[in-house]
């Protein structure tokens, strides 16, 4: 059996910096409002002809620069995203001909705000066989390409990003990245946040053509969701695995807004410095939160942190797991 180390981590961000002043320009709300109710000061969107393959292929060169890999090295890229180029092919494809990465078996995943956590999930079991040497896991998102700029109970939450991490297979199973891990999805609560949705054909007609919709959440529900169910998920897991939450030196949640991270900190009852948070400056950015979270966070050389990583959003999909850098 083969394991997998983490070998480099990386985050990306595009240049527009978006204040709440701007956002209180065109729709009904104020600083005030956002900062009092999410934490939220500053967001960044890609607003220059970047999509999101785009903030992808910039982490992607990042993370090959820090593992000293060249681009024929990958052998494994998943991009997780709700919000790719197209329906298809798919954004990692694109990720893999822009990077060069040509010996690379590269797909997408779709696990919303959890999909860090699941695409981590779904390399280590990738790897454990021993075919892949290096595999590329990105979570990059345009959310902004998504919203509906009347729905202030969105809107200002979102911003655009990406990020990811290096796997390198190991013999060594203590250098095994990943300690324990829970991950699940509740399909009866689907309606509670969705976005892309695509009717169905009713008419043949010649002006027939598809379209979607834009984010919706339904916020009270899914503030309810993240500080009840999730924190019952982690101390599950933690439980099962025999650790204290003590013994985690850091926290990193899906950066939804800063105050479920709050909560879920009050709920764990660890001290709020443990938990990383960069909502703050970067907003929401679905899936790519935690790896971009992660990618401050920088590895000790004489020793290994356990960190415990925990997504959550559509489907409804949530994924917990510790891990060791």
């Amino acid at each position: 059996m083969a394991f997998a180390k983490i070998s480099a981590t990386a985050g990306y961000v595009p240049q527009r910096v978006v204040t709440n002043d701007e956002l209180a320009a065109v729709m009904p709300t104020s600083d005030d409002w956002i900062v009092s109710h999410t934490g939220i000061h500053t967001r960044h969107y890609a607003m220059d002809g970047e999509n999101t393959s785009d903030l992808a292929t910039a982490v992607g060169r990042q993370l090959l620069q820090q593992a000293k890999l060249e681009a024929d090295q990958i052998d494994l890229l998943i991009v997780s995203t709700i919000t790719p180029d197209a329906l298809t092919p798919s954004t990692a494809c694109i990720v893999q001909g822009k990077l060069g990465a040509d010996n690379a078996v590269a797909f997408d995943i779709s696990a919303a705000c959890a999909g860090f956590v699941f695409a981590m999930s779904i390399a280590d079991k990738m790897m454990a066989g021993g075919t892949f040497r290096h595999a590329m896991i990105i979570s990059a998102e345009v959310n902004s390409k998504m919203m509906d700029f009347t729905d202030r109970t969105s809107a200002v939450f979102f911003g655009d990003a990406a990020g990811g991490v290096i796997l390198t297979r190991t013999e060594n199973p203590e250098e095994e990245f990943l300690v324990t891990e829970k991950i699940q999805s509740d399909g009866r609560q689907a309606a509670t946040i969705h976005s892309g949705q695509i009717q169905p054909l009713t008419t043949i007609a010649g002006d027939n053509y598809p379209t979607t919709d834009a984010f919706y959440q339904d916020g009270r529900a899914v503030f309810e969701f993240a500080t009840n169910t999730v924190p019952q998920q982690i101390r599950t897991m933690l439980a099962a695995a025999q650790i204290n939450p003590d013994q985690l030196d850091k926290v990193i949640c899906h950066q939804a807004n800063l105050r479920i991270i709050e909560t879920i900190c009050q709920k764990l009852n660890l001290p709020f410095d443990r938990f990383m948070h960069t909502v703050e400056r970067y907003g929401n950015t679905s899936s790519a939160g935690i790896p971009l979270t992660l990618a401050r966070l920088t590895p000790s050389a004489d020793q290994t942190q356990l960190i415990l990583l925990s997504g959550f959003g559509a489907g409804l999909d949530y994924g917990s797991m510790v891990i060791k850098l």
